[in-house]
């Protein structure tokens, strides 16, 4: 073979690398994505009723701009999510990223508990290519429905070289936010998606890809936690303050065994009397006690008007109670000790 037609063969080699489609997975959980209805301008729906192939096979551009494989990790309303679904992901999500020929993942879910399964993620997956969460608030069956715009727009932001070493990524409404700070704003709007702390990171528009900011606290590849050998997390409840509140939830919470507990509180994160009484009683026990806010914006913020070091307590910093619960179900994978959980949530 003389020179000229090695050239030629390496010339055609590389340009087949150049142009080869990346290869995504999309992972399906069910959610409103994935429903269907029995009327086009009818609010009722199954969700999950809709298989990860028959989702593929509605929006057949993703095909042009990606090699698409799909599996069903589960087939639920968001509201049945739990810690086996949730386990049984980060380790399927890490398994594929591993690989050589995997170059991003796409998670189809349900908007109801969407942010806690993307920052569940956002803690424990351990790689650095995409991993974007997406979703729907009408069904499939429904008019204008919103989830095959959203799925194409999740798979070209997966593909978006920008797209790595962000963490965990939701994508809704043409909006791309981080997991740690997303949060669902409106029940039933499909622009129900924020982040009110931070802001939106990028956006994508008919698969124009933009972004804006860099998440900036710790997650994936420089997360401490590993769920590859849990099989089961610590119980950690949330209850939630009101005038003329009660010592009742916190007993029964510690009377059923949680290990957590997290107390989305008044302003930022006050308690009433007895709770307060009650959750230090319940720290010196040994539950750990995180003071997050009912209210919707801001920090929860370390020795305001409790006394934190004092009781026991935990400031939940920016996360919502949501949020918190997650990292601290982590939290407790490593260690039970108050002072050092306080630095998890500072740092993460």
């Amino acid at each position: 073979m003389n020179l000229f037609k090695k050239i030629s063969i390496l010339l055609l080699i590389s340009c087949a690398f150049a142009f080869a489609k990346p290869t995504i997975y999309i992972l399906a959980t069910g959610g409103t994505i994935a429903g269907a209805g029995d009327s086009q301008i009818k609010s009722s729906y199954s969700a999950g009723a809709v298989t990860v192939d028959k989702l593929i096979a509605a929006v057949p551009a993703i095909n042009e701009i990606a090699t698409i494989k799909g599996e069903q990790i589960s087939s639920i309303g968001s509201q049945e999510m739990n810690n086996k679904v949730w386990l049984k992901l980060a380790k399927r999500v890490n398994e594929l990223l591993a690989r050589k020929d995997v170059d991003g993942i796409v998670i189809t879910h349900g908007t109801d508990t969407m942010e806690e399964s993307a920052y569940f993620l956002h803690l424990t997956a351990k790689s650095k290519k995409p991993i974007v969460f997406v979703g729907a608030m009408r069904s499939g069956t429904s008019m204008s429905a919103d989830g095959p715009m959203n799925l194409y727009n999740a798979v070209n932001v997966a593909i978006n070289k920008e797209s790595a070493g962000k963490g965990v990524l939701v994508v809704m409404n043409d909006e791309i936010h981080s997991a740690r700070d997303v949060t669902k704003t409106i029940t039933t709007s499909v622009q129900t998606f924020a982040s009110p702390n931070s802001g939106k990171i990028g956006t994508v528009f008919y698969g124009n890809v933009e972004y804006f900011m860099q998440p900036t606290k710790a997650h994936t590849v420089n997360s401490e936690f590993d769920v590859s050998k849990i099989e089961e997390l610590a119980r950690v409840d949330i209850l939630f303050a009101h005038p003329e509140d009660s010592d009742t939830f916190v007993k029964a919470a510690v009377e059923a065994g949680a290990k957590g507990i997290i107390h989305a509180g008044m302003g930022n994160g006050n308690l009433f009397p007895s709770t307060q009484d009650a959750l230090a009683q319940a720290a010196k026990d040994g539950v750990v006690v995180v003071r997050s806010s009912r209210v919707p914006n801001g920090s929860t913020t370390l020795e305001g008007e409790v006394d934190d070091k004092k009781f026991g307590f935990i400031a939940a910093n920016s996360l919502n109670a949501a949020k918190a619960r997650v990292l601290l179900m982590l939290a407790l994978t490593k260690t039970s000790d108050p002072k050092e959980i306080q630095k998890l949530f500072l740092k993460y």
